[in-house]
Parts: structure tokens; sequence; C-alpha cells
């Protein structure tokens, strides 16, 4: 049964983040700042969320110094828009999965797994 409420705080968590990012100003957040997935705690006190950049790994790490400096006001307005006992304590850590998974894509095209014939060392990349 708290299995089953972890899931749905967590999801819950998870859509209002992604309403509350695209708010905020600070510059060291990327613009194109994905949240690739939420772990909560059993008591619900701390909430880990891993976030991912299109620009590679370093640029979600600049993000998350921003997102950590932010993490006040994001833990208020998570407070305010869902119903909780308590706002849980959030910890952001940098992702390359995206980067990772349009890096793996290019490869696949590249060999033609993907999208057509395999490109070879004459044709030009459109």
């Amino acid at each position: 049964m708290a299995g089953f409420k972890i899931g749905r705080v967590s999801e819950d968590i998870l859509r209002e983040l992604t309403a509350i990012l695209p708010t905020l100003k600070d510059p060291r957040i990327a613009p194109l700042l994905t949240i690739v997935r939420i772990e909560l705690a059993g008591d619900m006190g701390h909430c880990k969320v891993y976030v991912s950049a299109m620009d590679g790994i370093e640029v979600a790490r600049e993000s998350c110094e921003g997102l950590r400096s932010a993490a006040g006001y994001i833990r208020r307005e998570l407070f305010a828009r869902l119903d909780l006992r308590k706002s849980p304590q959030l910890h952001f850590i940098p992702d390359d999965s995206i980067a990772y998974a349009a890096d793996i894509s290019e490869k696949l095209n590249d060999l033609g797994l993907i999208g057509g014939a395999p490109r070879t060392s004459d044709q030009k990349e459109p």
C-alpha cells in the first residue's frame, strides 16, 4: 500500500516540477532541461531528481547548480501545489541519458539500421 502512495506522489512531483522549471529565471538553468526520473524516499522526506540536458553533461551539471540555489523556491511551490504533509528535500543530480541516447541514435542511423540505407564515405551529410 505504501508503494502505491509513493508512486502516485512521485508522479505528482514530476508533473509539478515540469511546470515549475520553465518559470525559473536563473541563467545557469538550461532552457531544454528534462527531468529523467524521480526517486522519492519511503518517508517522503528526500527526493532525488535526475535531470538531463540536450547539450550534454556539463550543461546538466551547471543547471543542477542553478536548481540547487532555487531549491527553496521549488520546495515552497511544490508544497503550495500539492497537498502534502511536508515538502521533500530536493537533491538535483545531473544525468547524461538524453545525450547518450542521441549519440546511440546517430550511430544507428549511420549504420543504416534506422532511416534507410547506410551512408558511405563519399556521401555528404544532409
